[in-house]
């Protein structure tokens, strides 16, 4: 399988992880939700909920054509290496919250390593094939 379709997979796998932030955070609120209470019950959370579905629907949309949607995938590189960092920091400040070193924390990892391996990937692979 070329790194192309490897990085169109990834792009629809990872789009539709991103909207089930909620479902996770019900099912595993240790590992997903930074308060007690149902997600509902705070604000904040709705809000990342709500950024983070919109997030996967373009990276789902974005699997047509990888190259065309440069900016929105290392946005989503960079921006979840920094997101993980931020709760690291302060997963081990907080003992309650240290569940989301086993949850997110490792998840948004995983997003930038697989979608930028992927990424740059194929682009090695496109410029190595001659048109």
């Amino acid at each position: 399988m070329t790194p192309h379709k490897l990085l169109q997979i990834a792009l629809v796998l990872f789009g539709a992880v991103f909207c089930l932030v909620y479902p996770l955070a019900i099912f595993w609120p240790s590992g997903w939700a930074w308060h007690p209470g149902a997600p509902q019950d705070s604000q904040y959370f709705m809000m990342i909920v709500g950024v983070y579905a919109t997030l996967g629907v373009f990276l789902i949309l974005a699997a047509r054509d990888p190259h065309a949607n440069r900016s929105l995938i290392l946005f989503t590189i960079w921006s979840s290496l920094v997101h993980a960092a931020i709760m690291a920091v302060q997963s081990f400040g907080n003992p309650m919250h240290q569940g989301h070193l086993l949850g997110d924390v490792p998840a948004l990892v995983l997003v930038a390593l697989v979608l930028g391996g992927l990424y740059y990937s194929d682009r090695a692979h496109q410029m190595a094939v001659p048109a």
